[in-house]
């Protein structure tokens, strides 16, 4: 019965990530608390020296990420870490990988757009790292009886509109390099640059989405140059 629930989660997750974005996008989730196939050599050295646990969180990754390529018709291939630790997708792929202390998800996709996800669990976030996430503008904006489980949203839509620039980018910064404002009755939020970065201009915005689901936050990005 325990493995059947997983089983009935995860396919839920799978789904909600999947309605996060448009477009042929495959997504996929796996458990990193179950065995995994094998990484790939290419794949080891990056988490040779790493605890039990991460390896477990890697391998997991990797296989949702090789799963989430087949739907698309992709290769199984080797998906390495760069020296700034991002996935090294194959030529002519785009992806992102997240994990918590639950599961591993990963979202893929051909062509030009670059993605972003995220997933954390469905808790408020501590208040001691409220200040630190978010600026007094999003704190007042979140003002509430939500105000912690809204804050843990704005804080997994960071994560995922990073994740989406980064490879344009390859710009490192902060929590408060960008703003975000949520719309918790569409399940939308945009993520507005504060500062520059790459090719985006400060008050650039990035438009994503967020669901709830089994009790995980997912936030999605997509970056598309052929629609910008």
């Amino acid at each position: 019965m325990i493995e059947a629930c997983a089983d009935d989660d995860a396919a839920l997750i799978q789904a909600a990530v999947a309605a996060l974005f448009d477009g042929a996008v495959a997504v996929a989730v796996a458990d990193p608390h179950l065995v995994q196939p094998a990484i790939w050599p290419k794949e080891a050295q990056f988490v040779a020296q790493a605890v039990p646990k991460r390896r477990a969180e890697f391998a997991a990754g990797r296989s949702a990420a090789r799963a989430a390529m087949r739907m698309l018709g992709g290769p199984d291939i080797a998906i390495p870490a760069s020296a700034d630790r991002a996935p090294s997708w194959p030529a002519g792929w785009h992806g992102s990988i997240s994990h918590n202390d639950r599961w591993c998800l990963a979202a893929v996709t051909r062509g030009a757009a670059h993605l972003g996800v995220d997933i954390e669990a469905a808790t408020p976030l501590n208040p001691d790292l409220l200040s630190t996430i978010c600026s007094p503008a999003e704190v007042a904006r979140i003002a509430g009886a939500d105000q912690g489980m809204l804050a843990k949203v704005v804080f997994s839509a960071k994560e995922a509109a990073y994740k989406a620039q980064y490879p344009l980018t390859e710009t490192l910064f902060g929590f408060d390099h960008l703003d975000v404002v949520l719309a918790p009755q569409t399940g939308q939020f945009q993520a507005r640059f504060v500062q520059p970065a790459g090719q985006f201009a400060a008050g650039d915005v990035l438009q994503g989405r967020f669901a709830m689901v089994r009790g995980q936050i997912v936030t999605a990005v997509t970056i598309d140059p052929m629609k910008e």
